[in-house]
């Protein structure tokens, strides 16, 4: 291909928009242009670069085993109502209605419609595993799209799906996928590092996320030396034992509990001067609010009153009110909150209803009697002992409170947010953090589609069973960003050899006579040799050439100049020196170049 059949122009600044290095350089580099907020296309070379790496993709799934299909971007709005999540999914979910005033989505993500087209085929156990995938579009109404097409509006992913007969069969599936992605990843030239992960608004029993460190990233991962990983939103840490002021064990206390004033001392910090007390010795209670819980609260003599609303086969809590109980010098992890209450959101309670449920202003909320509403409990609370807690008074708190003696919790749980210098669970050693993107996540999904959707089959004893399902993402836009956050440099992009839209670039000083001749030449010969070539015939100042080549990132550029000939100018982008090279043993060298370095990323 040469030039001057490419439609494509170089910035030499980005748009003040773009912040991020692979915004910045995707549009510079004419890969990307601007249609509207959060709206991209791709452009010939940019295209071309997600091509490969959609062909990478699909070459790792299929080798694993699973099939391609490709359903509607635009779907049916009752498969989401009978899922249950055309109301909890939010204000990102485009819908809109067709001629005959039917509810359709413009598909954020696909559940609903593979579980919906493969139950239409399903009938015995001897159809299963099911296992395919798609790379489509998705549209997610994206409050503040931002760094291009790292998280834009409207973006391409892979999304696998399985159906299983059982939690065996879903956990050979869901290896099978991990395998692939770090296959994937290795060929993309990208370090990943999988981590425990929270499944948020997916459901199910677990998840993996595939992440690549980077200090854009939107993840804060929390990680050990012994190779512990988890997101924030999932981190656990290993059981520490709660101290005094004086580094001492809290120990119980025979007291019963009393009210001490505290005017004006609301918050943990200001309760630590005014006690002269470890933040270890204070129990703190925050109201949290859920919405649309799915978690059955029936058995909850304080739920029994509360309304559910039912849509499709899906039964839910539109709105339920919790007291989550925590130690003084930790902060409540919303994300495992919203997972331990089945919620697609939990927002902790303004002024007014704190004030409703505990009958004080927010800071005197404590456990100790407060019976309309839940009480959770973290953890750290378990080996707390004559601790101080809000007395639900304005102005005053309850010292010497034991758990267990003076309140219970309707559970215990994990709702802690860990950081750096806590604990690792599997070492004791301490954690370090890092940022990251997220660029694959696999999910077990268990039947939470499949059995809300009436998905069933006959088992080998010829009974009515619900199979097990399983879910697994590639974002293929924001993969292709990472590759440019994670390789470039002040020139511009330095593409891996496997997804580089053109893998040599030669460039002529002049595009005539016998620097043509020679250009023409290696063009032909390494064009025969299978190696994707550019042929940069433009009427440009050889700088100009030069730097939009670095730009554009291409990982091999040959130069043609008089002065040289015989000899060619060879250099590699990621490297600084060049060599002469012989017109005659070019094409040869070049093409061992290429292939030695896609060999490398393939092994």
């Amino acid at each position: 291909m040469k030039t001057s059949q490419i439609p494509f122009r170089t910035l030499r600044e980005a748009p003040a928009e773009a912040i991020i290095s692979s915004h910045q350089l995707m549009m510079r580099a004419d890969l990307i242009r601007k249609l509207g907020n959060g709206l991209y296309t791709y452009m010939p070379l940019g295209l071309r670069a997600y091509r490969k790496l959609e062909n990478i993709i699909r070459q790792e799934l299929d080798a694993s085993g699973a099939m391609e299909f490709k359903p509607t971007v635009v779907v049916p709005g009752d498969i989401w109502k009978e899922s249950g999540r055309w109301d909890t999914m939010g204000a990102q979910m485009l819908k809109a209605q067709n001629r005959q005033q039917q509810d359709m989505v413009v598909s954020p993500t696909a559940e609903e419609a593979y579980t919906a087209i493969m139950k239409q085929g399903l009938t015995s156990y001897k159809q299963l595993p099911i296992n395919c995938y798609q790379i489509n579009t998705k549209y997610r109404d994206e409050i503040r799209p931002r760094y291009g097409v790292m998280r834009g509006r409207e973006f391409n992913m892979m999304d696998g799906y399985s159906l299983n007969a059982n939690d065996e069969s879903l956990d050979e599936t869901y290896q099978a996928y991990a395998k692939a992605y770090l296959r994937i990843f290795k060929r993309l030239g990208l370090k990943v590092i999988p981590v425990k992960a929270d499944t948020g608004a997916m459901g199910g029993s677990g998840s993996e996320e595939f992440m690549v460190e980077s200090p854009v990233g939107d993840d804060t991962l929390i990680l050990c030396e012994c190779g512990y990983a988890a997101n924030v939103e999932k981190a656990s840490c290993a059981k520490d034992i709660p101290l005094d002021k004086n580094g001492n064990p809290l120990a119980a206390t025979d007291k019963p509990f009393e009210e001490i004033k505290t005017p004006g001392v609301g918050t943990i910090a200001d309760l630590e001067k005014f006690l002269d007390c470890s933040q270890h010795s204070l129990l703190k209670t925050l109201i949290y609010k859920a919405t649309n819980v799915s978690l059955d609260l029936s058995g909850i003599e304080c739920c029994k009153n509360l309304k559910t609303f039912t849509e499709g086969n899906m039964t839910f809590y539109p709105e339920v009110f919790v007291a989550v109980c925590i130690r003084g010098d930790l902060d409540v992890n919303e994300a495992k909150l919203a997972g331990l209450l089945k919620a697609s959101e939990v927002t902790l309670a303004t002024a007014e209803e704190d004030m409703r449920i505990t009958g004080a202003p927010v800071g005197y909320a404590g456990p100790v009697g407060l019976n309309n509403v839940p009480v959770i409990a973290d953890n750290s609370v378990l080996n707390m002992h004559d601790f101080l807690v809000g007395a639900n008074k304005a102005d005053t708190h309850l010292v010497h409170v034991e758990y267990g003696r003076d309140f219970k919790v309707w559970q215990t749980a994990d709702v802690r947010t860990a950081k750096a210098g806590d604990k690792c669970p599997v070492c004791g050693k301490p954690f370090y953090t890092s940022r990251g993107n997220e660029l694959g996540h696999i999910f077990k999904l268990g039947k939470k589609y499949t059995q809300s959707m009436g998905v069933t089959y006959l088992d080998v004893n010829g009974k009515s069973s619900v199979p097990t399902m399983g879910c697994y993402g590639i974002g293929v836009d924001r993969v292709l960003a990472s590759i440019i956050e994670s390789f470039h440099d002040e020139h511009g992009i330095i593409w891996p050899m496997s997804v580089a839209p053109y893998q040599v670039a030669i460039v002529p000083i002049k595009y005539k006579d016998s620097m043509k001749e020679a250009a023409d030449r290696l063009y032909d010969e390494l064009s025969k040799l299978g190696i994707e070539v550019l042929l940069d015939d433009r009427d440009e100042r050889p700088g100009v050439k030069f730097n939009d080549m670095d730009l554009m990132g291409y990982p091999v550029r040959v130069t043609i100049g008089d002065k040289n000939l015989p000899n060619v100018e060879v250099k590699l982008r990621n490297q600084s020196d060049a060599q002469l090279v012989p017109l005659e043993e070019a094409a040869s060298k070049i093409a061992q170049t290429v292939k030695a370095a896609l060999d490398e990323l393939n092994a």
